[in-house]
């Protein structure tokens, strides 16, 4: 009997704390990602227009903004939803298990190219990696092997005599960024590591070799820009000698103002991008807090809606803005682990 009684107080514990979680907070809250953050919201517009569920509260704060929020613990105070342009990482992980927040789905939703865009009024850029590198680093190697120096060049063609002679000025996301994380590694480092002895320093100190290859330089002629890259936009129209790095969805929503630079010979397109070929992509995500699925009214129905068909398939509406989808394949399986809410296990 006793024991049938303490079940009972314990339901119904369970019962007043679930209700009193959506008492405080009866929609969605979302945070993180601004590339992830237009394709996040034409679903929650249409999951609020097709479901009797209010429309998600969705903030574009960056990746690593949203990592904070979302890791900072469990209830109505915190995010159910964060996007993210880049994998989260083992200390993120780690950070959320610390505050109580021990069983995320991770969630893939498609692949995105970042584009290196100017004005359509601006000179055409034909990019290589080690180009971007020598023009953005911190510090650049000399002719000496193994000695650098803090960046001189103050010309694109300063950096590559096929360039055109413009002011080096490049308009980019801050290190809050999943864009700017996804950036330095592909291309910063992409371009990096083409300088033999610099490559040669990953197997014997991993640490400085990265030091090296993702410091941006602060001299102004990169620019942070936020997170808004619909302002980056507005700012390339307005000085066709700048180069703005952002998403491709707004390089193709805004493709009568702006025109991306090809990278290593490859233009970025949708199909360069869904077929590997761009070297300069990367994968999206979104992360659930799994202890709020129940308690924060719709969680489910919006997974549901987001990895539908219709939203995140081939001809699905998402790729309409811009979203490069996963194979049928991946797809499948991610849908899978997100009807189950499968827990991350993290693995590097």
């Amino acid at each position: 009997m006793r024991n049938k009684m303490m079940i009972a107080v314990t339901l119904a514990a369970s019962t007043l704390s679930a209700n009193a979680f959506a008492a405080g907070r009866d929609y969605i809250e979302i945070v993180g990602s601004s590339t992830v953050y237009p394709f996040a919201t034409v679903v929650a517009e249409t999951f609020g227009n097709k479901t009797k569920f209010k429309t998600p509260k969705i903030e574009s704060t960056g990746s690593g903004g949203g990592f904070k929020l979302f890791c900072a613990g469990n209830g109505i105070n915190t995010p159910d939803i964060t996007n993210a342009s880049r994998r989260i990482k083992k200390s993120e992980v780690e950070k959320c298990a610390s505050n109580g927040v021990k069983e995320i789905t991770e969630v893939q939703v498609g692949f995105d190219g970042i584009a290196i865009a100017n004005s359509k009024k601006g000179k055409d850029f034909k990019l290589s990696r080690k180009d971007i590198f020598m023009a953005l680093a911190k510090q650049v190697p000399t002719e000496k092997e193994g000695e650098l120096k803090d960046n001189p060049y103050k010309m694109w063609n300063e950096v590559n005599a096929d360039l055109p002679a413009i002011k080096i000025e490049v308009l980019g996301p801050p290190p809050t960024s999943g864009t700017r994380d996804a950036f330095a590694e592909l291309a910063m480092e992409g371009g990096c590591k083409k300088i033999a002895w610099i490559k040669a320093l990953k197997k014997k100190d991993k640490s400085q070799y990265k030091a090296i290859c993702h410091s941006v330089r602060e001299d102004g002629a990169y620019i942070e820009a936020g997170e808004n890259d619909n302002l980056i936009v507005q700012k390339l129209e307005k000085n066709p000698d700048a180069l703005g790095i952002f998403g491709f969805s707004f390089l193709d929503q805004n493709a009568d103002k702006v025109k991306g630079a090809s990278v290593d010979g490859v233009e970025i397109s949708f199909e360069n991008i869904a077929d590997g070929s761009y070297p300069v992509s990367r994968p999206l995500f979104f992360y659930v807090k799994n202890s709020h699925v129940g308690k924060v009214p719709g969680i489910k129905e919006y997974l549901a809606e987001f990895t539908s068909e219709e939203a995140w398939g081939e001809d699905g509406y998402l790729t309409e803005k811009g979203l490069i989808p996963l194979s049928e394949e991946k797809r499948k399986e991610i849908s899978h682990s997100v009807k189950n809410l499968t827990p991350l296990k993290f693995e590097e």
